[in-house]
């Protein structure tokens, strides 16, 4: 039985984001591959609204490493087809999205719903069904407030279902408050933090970081088990 990488937590302001958790909608325990703070420059200052954590099942670390070990971080950063093969690759993702601001569900879902929409309409690929499962997302949203510390999680499991789930005091919620099955809606959250236009640039470069680390863990500890 293979060792699984180690990961360590990351601590964002005030948020720490732990090594690994089970969120609902997760089949195993996730590693911590990344987080960063999102933002936004306001007359002349960066003002932090939320920090953002992105988790990875164990089994995306060797299948990305397929392709991508060896890369410097600079080179992973700086690739937008490496961030794509983390938002569609077969494994389950988490994005915690953590507060540092007050924020309410309806402004949230519905820059969310805009951005998403956007995308799809602008690849050709928006549909019925898209535009339902939109209106899922916003109902799911409606009458929700979000303190500092409290998060939103999105579950995209490899099948193509994304779980939401809320906690208002930092704790990892034994169950889900919606379940939404939509291959696309799932990827495109994800893909919102840490794609081309991704709303976390420091997220983005945590993840080229500290995956480069783990990817050179399997090269490490393949050596000492073929040395014992």
């Amino acid at each position: 039985m293979s060792t699984p990488p180690s990961t360590t937590s990351l601590q964002v302001e005030s948020i720490v984001f732990p090594p690994s958790l089970k969120p609902p909608g997760a089949t195993t325990d996730l590693l911590l591959a990344g987080a960063g703070v999102r933002g936004m420059e306001i007359k002349g200052q960066f003002v932090k609204f939320t920090g953002i954590g992105v988790y990875l099942e164990e089994n995306a670390i060797p299948l990305l490493a397929v392709k991508w070990k060896g890369k410097t971080v600079d080179e992973l950063t700086d690739s937008v087809e490496f961030y794509r093969d983390i938002v569609t690759g077969p494994f389950d993702k988490l994005t915690q999205v953590t507060m540092i601001l007050p924020l309410t569900g309806k402004a949230y879902s519905e820059k969310v719903s805009e951005m998403t929409v956007g995308v799809w309409k602008s690849h050709g690929t928006y549909t019925d069904a898209d535009e339902a499962t939109i209106d899922k997302f916003l109902e799911v949203f409606k009458d929700e407030n979000f303190s500092p510390g409290s998060s939103i999680l999105f579950t995209t499991s490899a099948v193509g279902s994304l779980t939401i789930s809320f906690s208002k005091d930092g704790t990892i919620p034994e169950t889900a408050n919606a379940v939404l099955e939509n291959a696309k809606l799932g990827q495109a959250v994800i893909e919102s933090v840490i794609g081309k236009h991704g709303v976390s640039p420091a997220a983005k470069q945590s993840l080229a970081s500290r995956l480069s680390d783990l990817m050179n863990q399997l090269d490490e500890k393949a050596t000492a088990t073929n040395e014992v």
